[in-house]
């Protein structure tokens, strides 16, 4: 059972457009619904309702389920380390795989490997369908990605994942010139009201979202690379804010255009650098990636395009 006591500041609110705006337990507004229905969700010891305005110290009590378990099998499936120790490994992440299974990737995934890697020697403390993850990112997104070893070392660099210290660079090609060298998009994020499967800008319900920008190179007026620095890590985050200044991630068929000059698959994102502090030395530890070989031949083909010469 969760506990938590609405701070003032957010009041008054509805529970539900509440709920939505939690960081852990991570619930959506319709996943805050069937809960509701299901008498989960208790308002100071009594069971809730969606639309009941929250006040300052209100105690909210959450019966979250036992997720339902999947047979998860380990497979031999080779991955790229790019470091590893007894308390978590650092994986480069190729594009085209998904971390954890879930409907329709049952196998094949990030997870399947590492359990073939690492055995029993994995994190529990997000279940049976993802153990040792403690972030992720999107299935065509390529680059870095810690698993955990031990429950303690999971706790220690969740907890850093919560307070937005953790280090997360990743490098991406946009459409457009931007003008400016450097430039942060503070937008909230959730999920979109119009399309239950993509994440949109929602300045009342959605969560605190911030991305820092630096252009690496331009491209003409056509494409720009970029370093985005995450201060937040909400889903499709990158993918999101940049499009939302008028600059969709190249390849991004759900946020950018249905179409692509190039023949690729899916965006190009890349998650280049992942830093934090050591669960066991408590000393800050930082490792990088190269752009993987579709990144490096696509900036070839833009630079021998747009070159000046």
């Amino acid at each position: 059972m969760n506990e938590i006591q609405v701070p003032a500041e957010v009041c008054p609110i509805r529970i539900d457009q509440f709920l939505a705006t939690l960081e852990e337990p991570e619930i959506s507004r319709s996943y805050a619904a069937k809960l509701l229905k299901e008498s989960r969700i208790l308002l100071n010891g009594k069971p809730a309702k969606a639309s009941t305005k929250l006040k300052a110290e209100d105690i909210l009590s959450i019966d979250l389920p036992e997720p339902v378990p999947l047979d998860v099998e380990a497979e031999d499936i080779p991955l790229d380390i790019v470091y590893e120790d007894a308390d978590f490994l650092i994986v480069n992440k190729p594009k085209g795989m998904v971390v954890h299974p879930a409907a329709g990737h049952a196998t094949g995934t990030l997870v399947n490997a590492v359990m073939h890697h690492c055995g029993t020697e994995l994190s529990s403390i997000n279940g049976v369908m993802r153990p040792g993850i403690v972030h992720r990112i999107d299935k065509n997104t390529t680059g870095l990605l810690v698993v955990c070893k031990t429950d303690a070392a999971h706790q220690s660099i969740a907890a850093q994942l919560k307070v937005h210290s953790i280090t997360r660079r990743y490098a991406a090609i946009v459409i457009g010139n931007i003008k400016e060298e450097d430039g942060t998009v503070d937008a909230p994020l959730g999920r979109s009201k119009k399309d239950r499967k993509k994440q949109a800008i929602d300045e009342v319900d959605g969560r605190p979202a911030v991305t820092h920008y630096h252009v690496l190179e331009r491209f003409g007026g056509a494409y720009t690379l970029v370093e985005c620095t995450l201060e937040t890590g909400r889903t499709h985050q990158i993918r999101v804010h940049m499009a939302s200044i008028g600059h969709p991630v190249l390849g991004d068929e759900v946020y950018g255009p249905k179409k692509c000059p190039f023949d690729l698959e899916g965006q190009c994102l890349h998650a280049k650098v992942l830093g934090f502090i050591h669960p066991r030395t408590g000393e800050y530890v930082e490792f990088s990636s190269e752009y993987p070989e579709y990144f490096k031949e696509l900036l070839t083909k833009l630079r021998s395009k747009f070159s000046k010469n």
